[in-house]
């Protein structure tokens, strides 16, 4: 039985062993003869009166409800509300012991990124970390953590400030762990939230958390003449963009920068395969960066983020050199699908490597995923093809200082006949702090907290025989670069510079 179901119960119980009819008792109470007993008198010999047991009986169920009530509150009570903004926004409702009791998509991206989970549904109950995990790995898979410079806006409500600064801590941990495991360089921010009901209503409006819409407020607090509506519409990454900047504008956003290129090029949505649409507003020229794949071609364009006029041969083939032509067909091999290509080919397991990254990227007239891995002694470097999940390209590099192990990678050219297996070492373990901890180290070294940052940027990586974590983060018109040892979390490098 659940306490929702015992509470109904005790309150049934209740009515009818006391039900309210004092009226109908008093007019059957006619005049009568009897003993009158003092009431500061004990008598043991006097008969007890059959309501008295019944009032008893009462206040036990009374008291039972009472603690029925208190168990309910504890298990369905909503004491904190967690919100993750990409440009899908999701808000999770938690009991106090982290359990969700509801999570809600709050647009249509959100819907999409929700569909594999009953929109949100078989996450209640859930502890929230687990739910947290599911959630940010739905947003890779869906691509929209794909690119090293997306941004995930973490947001916490709670009355309570302590129990909200170590929600704050659980689940920006557990995000950073899931994207470490899917490669996915993102910045990941994160907020507490006092929320008003005015916040809460435009949030509402908006179809979007409090959260992002505290992240709007801060950019309409740069620029009064920006409105509510037509940021609430935009990223968490061109939001974040304009806090940097200063919020001189409002920009065209990505639909607009995308049009923008179709009506300059002259040709329908129809015909684009692929395309993708990267803000960066913080640049000395703020741009949408689009990059298309039309009739078979790569086609890279630069879209100002003000104006909407179209700027040619930024970061990347010009419009008037749209690149080498593509094969026709689709891209049927998956990140994960890769990754295994490539530890199959070197012999190795997951748990055997460190550092896995994995980026889509089109080479060579072809679409084809980028895979690099570490272990003890030994960098991989692998080029899958994205159609066939044929390796293309295989490299290996001993570490400097590092004595090679031998394991059951090719002894032939990498691109040859099927190699010769060789017994496998296992690879010495290695150590690592994880993202989480590099990045701690980093803001503690600068005397800085997580919410007075943004654009942190963290990139695990090999260098003299060492495994490291490079982290970036901006911070009062400052840009910091910090080395991290990733055995003992020590700052091996660090460098502070005005952001230009």
């Amino acid at each position: 039985m659940t306490d929702r179901e015992l509470e109904q119960r005790l309150h049934t119980a209740l009515d009818h062993a006391a039900p309210n009819d004092l009226q109908g008792i008093l007019s059957r109470c006619g005049d009568g003869k009897g003993t009158v007993i003092d009431m500061n008198e004990t008598r043991s010999s006097v008969k007890r009166k059959p309501w008295k047991g019944l009032i008893a009986a009462c206040l036990a169920l009374v008291l039972l409800a009472g603690g029925g009530g208190i168990f309910y509150q504890q298990a369905y009570a909503v004491a904190s509300v967690v919100s993750l903004d990409v440009n899908p926004s999701i808000q999770l409702e938690v009991n106090r012991n982290e359990k969700v009791l509801s999570c809600t998509a709050l647009n249509q991206e959100a819907v999409t990124a929700l569909a594999d989970m009953n929109g949100g549904k078989d996450l209640e109950g859930a502890k929230l970390t687990v739910a947290v995990n599911a959630i940010v790995g739905a947003l890779v898979r869906c691509g929209y953590l794909d690119r090293i410079d997306s941004a995930i806006l973490i947001s916490v409500e709670d009355k309570d400030a302590d129990r909200a600064a170590r929600l704050q801590q659980t689940v920006v941990s557990s995000v950073d762990g899931v994207l470490q495991e899917a490669s996915a360089q993102v910045s990941v921010a994160s907020q507490i939230v006092s929320a008003n009901a005015d916040l809460s209503a435009l949030a509402q409006r908006n179809n979007i958390s409090t959260g992002k819409a505290n992240l709007v407020e801060r950019v309409i607090a740069l620029n009064g003449e920006l409105g509510f509506d037509e940021l609430a519409g935009l990223s968490v990454e061109e939001l974040q963009d304009l806090l940097e900047i200063g919020a001189p504008a409002m920009p065209i956003g990505c639909d607009a920068a995308l049009q923008a290129v179709l009506d300059y090029a002259g040709i329908t949505g129809d015909s684009v395969t692929y395309y993708e649409v990267d803000p960066e507003l913080d640049e000395g020229t703020p741009y949408y960066e689009v990059e298309l794949v039309i009739d078979g071609r790569e086609q890279d364009y630069g879209v100002h983020a003000f104006t909407g006029e179209v700027i040619r041969g930024i970061d990347g083939p010009s419009v008037m050199n749209p690149g080498p032509a593509l094969p026709q067909g689709t891209v049927t091999v998956t990140e994960a699908e890769a990754e295994a290509a490539a530890l199959a080919h070197a012999g190795l397991t997951q748990d055997q490597v460190s550092g896995m990254r994995v980026k889509r990227d089109f080479d060579d007239g072809r679409m084809e995923f980028e895979v690099k891995f570490f272990t003890s002694t030994t960098e991989y470097e692998y080029t899958v093809d994205a159609s066939t999940g044929e390796i293309l390209k295989a490299e290996t590099e001993t570490i400097p200082g590092m004595a090679a192990a031998p394991t059951a990678a090719p002894t032939r050219d990498p691109l040859g006949s099927a190699p010769q297996q060789v017994p496998a070492a296992t690879p010495a373990p290695v150590t690592d702090i994880g993202a989480e901890a590099a990045k701690q180290a980093a803001l503690a070294h600068a005397g800085l907290t997580a919410d007075q940052v943004s654009r942190m940027k963290v990139e695990q990586d090999r260098e003299h025989g060492r495994l490291e974590y490079e982290v970036e983060f901006k911070s009062g018109g400052y840009e910091y670069e910090y080395t991290i040892d990733a055995a003992t979390g020590a700052v091996l490098d660090f460098d502070k510079d005005w952001d230009d």
